[in-house]
């Protein structure tokens, strides 16, 4: 229910609004490399600008999500350590379980014997 709010709450006008900026911006622009020469031909490219800003959006959420998975590397590690510490702590109580389950015959049979 949550995903579909944010679906028709947020995707679809923002998807309307760049389609809207698409058409609205056609020409095209220039985007100069070299801010020293603003008119040299070889370090300029010409796009429309709605290029521009779809590779911006897109930039922006590749460094979001970078920015993000950086961020949360320390939760990754205590979760990789909290997995490793239990995954030792079921072998421990498996072997315990193991050894109990060898030992009980031989205690059953000396409590038998007296």
């Amino acid at each position: 229910m949550l995903h579909r709010f944010f679906l028709v709450v947020v995707v679809v006008p923002l998807a309307i609004l760049l389609i809207v900026l698409a058409v609205a911006n056609r020409a095209t622009a220039p985007f100069t490399l070299n801010p020293f020469d603003p008119g040299s031909p070889g370090l300029t490219i010409h796009w429309p600008l709605f290029v521009y800003l779809f590779i911006t959006l897109i930039l922006g959420v590749i460094i979001g999500s970078v920015a993000t998975w950086i961020r949360q590397g320390r939760y990754r590690r205590i979760a990789r350590e909290r997995t490793q510490e239990a995954e030792q702590l079921r072998r421990k109580a498996a072997e315990r379980e193991e050894r109990a389950v060898a030992l009980a015959p031989a205690d059953a049979k000396e409590r038998r014997s007296p």
